[in-house]
């Protein structure tokens, strides 16, 4: 040990304490249907959800086989296969690689040649749904993110006050993505 009291774990780092109990850490956890890295990138997440959803795609040939009808089948890819894909996306997808984000969009076209039907791009999803969030918290006095979007003075009425973003993880987070499609849609 030194002086400090601190002890170091094998990684060098010293452990985290929560109410006097050592927190393990781990490399990846699943929470709430996410997968999340201690190095917080989203590829084990959206591998996990790429090899699911393929898993699905074969359900959804199958039932094409049978001859269900092309809205039929985009109702089981609504319901099964995007449902998958776009969990708690606000979230995630903001920070994903061109190389995830390549490889969702290739579940969603593969899903669009079996279905026979235009389905949404998954980055038109994750819009819609940012914008829908974002309503919704504002609309939410209660909710603990309220206060992070601002409205700006009463001339720039339905425009929200954008924070300076450090960072790439910042400017492709929800928050700021949210802002910036209310201040668009204005």
């Amino acid at each position: 040990g030194d002086d400090c009291g601190l002890q170091e774990t094998a990684e060098g780092t010293p452990p985290i304490h929560i109410d006097g109990t050592v927190v393990e850490r781990v490399a990846s956890f699943k929470f709430l249907g996410i997968h999340i890295t201690d190095k917080l990138n989203w590829s084990t997440h959206t591998d996990s959800i790429v090899r699911k959803a393929q898993q699905r795609l074969f359900n959804l040939r199958r039932l094409k086989k049978f001859g269900l009808s092309p809205k039929a089948l985009t109702n089981f890819y609504r319901c099964t296969i995007e449902s998958i894909l776009a969990g708690c996306i606000t979230a995630w997808y903001g920070n994903c690689t061109a190389l995830n984000r390549k490889a969702l969009q290739r579940v969603v076209r593969s899903a669009q040649r079996i279905t026979g039907g235009k389905l949404p791009a998954l980055q038109d999803t994750y819009t819609t749904r940012c914008y829908r969030k974002a309503i919704k918290i504002i609309k939410d006095i209660t909710h603990p993110s309220h206060c992070l979007f601002t409205p700006l003075s009463s001339r720039r009425r339905g425009q929200y006050r954008c924070i300076k973003a450090g960072t790439e993880r910042l400017k492709n987070s929800f928050y700021l993505k949210a802002i910036r499609l209310l201040n668009s849609h204005h």
